[in-house]
């Protein structure tokens, strides 16, 4: 492995499909991936009772220990491994125990504010963020919180209300203005495959680490124009 490793950061908002994109772009080196989830870096809030750990702000940059990411990350890009923290999201806090994370060919941040923090995005090869209409982020985020985690439904709306859609008016959404490419809801095919070239290039060591948004939209738009049929 040649040090430092690719990092990408892929952003926005609750229920955008980043999870989606992430996997898509590196199926195909997935041996070679550490994936860097920013929920693990909520902050430890063990000197609160669980009443008041449901009332945080989890959506506000603060929720965010975002010194102990910069450190890890900067560990990782020096060849060293860090013991990463875990969340538990029925209880709202930080599990007890952390795991081994090694360095490897390409490293992806993926989270709400991935492209939030100056300093990590200065250690960001490729931003990402996806962009997804807010009624499927709401719908997919009432499925997410209330099957797998255990939520009442009206706990999850009101959420949601009062502090899920403001901050991502406040936070979230105006980070795109960081991001190498903006990707749309449906995971755009032509830009997936582009994206998912880069990725292999890179682990083969035969990628270009600078590749700024025009890149992306010249290319993307030099492929749609080769794969649309002229008309009759």
């Amino acid at each position: 492995m040649t040090y430092p490793s690719f990092v990408v950061g892929i952003a926005g908002g609750t229920g955008a499909g980043k999870t989606t994109v992430s996997r898509l772009i590196t199926e195909n080196v997935s041996d070679s991936v550490t994936r860097i989830p920013l929920d693990n870096y909520y902050r430890d809030l063990s000197h609160l009772d669980l009443a008041e750990r449901e009332q945080v702000n989890y959506d506000h940059p603060e929720a965010f220990e975002w010194d102990l990411l910069r450190e890890h990350l900067e560990t990782l890009l020096s060849g060293g491994s860090v013991e990463m923290p875990q969340y538990d999201f029925e209880i709202h806090n930080r599990k007890a125990e952390a795991i081994t994370v090694e360095p490897t060919d390409v490293i992806v941040v993926e989270g709400i504010l991935a492209l939030y923090d100056e300093a990590i995005n200065d250690m960001l090869d490729l931003r990402l963020y996806v962009e997804t209409d807010a009624d499927v982020r709401i719908l997919r985020r009432i499925e997410r919180d209330v099957v797998q985690r255990g939520r009442d439904l009206e706990g999850v709306i009101d959420q949601y209300l009062s502090t899920v859609k403001p901050m991502h008016e406040q936070f979230i959404e105006p980070t795109k203005k960081h991001a190498d490419l903006i990707i749309p809801e449906g995971a755009n095919r032509m830009a997936i495959n582009l994206l998912e070239e880069k990725l292999q290039n890179e682990v083969h060591g035969e990628g270009g680490r600078a590749w700024e948004r025009e890149d992306f939209e010249r290319e993307i738009g030099d492929r749609t124009a080769r794969n649309t049929p002229d008309p009759e």
